[in-house]
């Protein structure tokens, strides 16, 4: 929109480098090559340790961080993709599916940044991929980034929802 100001914030620094798996889906071969680009650009800043996974699709995206986030020892993730819309509801069901996969692993603790492109055509996708454009893949590496800060920062010990004392008596 015209005349809207956008701020970004400085990236976080890290006492530790963090390791960070980016999963990419890159059925769409140069958007996704973009995205990832511009993702590792990002992390490179922070001297993060990053690997990369392929899977076949963005529906198994979240499935992968799943399994990472469960089974191997990462500080965060970046989901990387593009879902463009065709002429079923084909778009709808991998859009609103993977979102919220990747939402339920975040709020589950997972530090996630989502950069599954989600579009109306190939022209978008390709300036919102294009690392010297709208670098969407660098924008959810700095969201990942951003989100290991702020865990790290409130410390690892956990408890359960609703596991605190209530003080004081009814």
């Amino acid at each position: 929109m015209a005349g809207q100001s956008r701020q970004a914030l400085e990236l976080p620094v890290f006492e530790v480098p963090p390791k960070v798996l980016i999963v990419v889906a890159p059925y769409y071969a140069d958007i996704a090559t973009d995205l990832v680009d511009g993702a590792r650009a990002e992390l490179v800043k922070v001297s993060a340790k990053v690997d990369l996974v392929k899977v076949p699709g963005a529906l198994e995206v979240p499935t992968a961080i799943g399994i990472a986030f469960r089974q191997a020892e990462y500080d965060g993730f970046v989901a990387l993709g593009c879902v463009i819309r065709g002429e079923t509801t084909h778009y709808e069901t991998v859009c609103d599916n993977s979102n919220r996969a990747l939402q339920h692993l975040g709020v589950e603790g997972a530090c996630i940044g989502n950069g599954i492109l989600t579009v109306e055509s190939p022209e978008q996708a390709a300036v919102r991929a294009d690392p010297g454009k709208e670098n969407k893949g660098g924008g959810a590496a700095v969201a990942a980034l951003h989100l290991i800060a702020l865990k790290q920062r409130f410390g690892s010990s956990k408890r359960e929802v609703g596991s605190g004392q209530v003080s004081g008596s009814a």
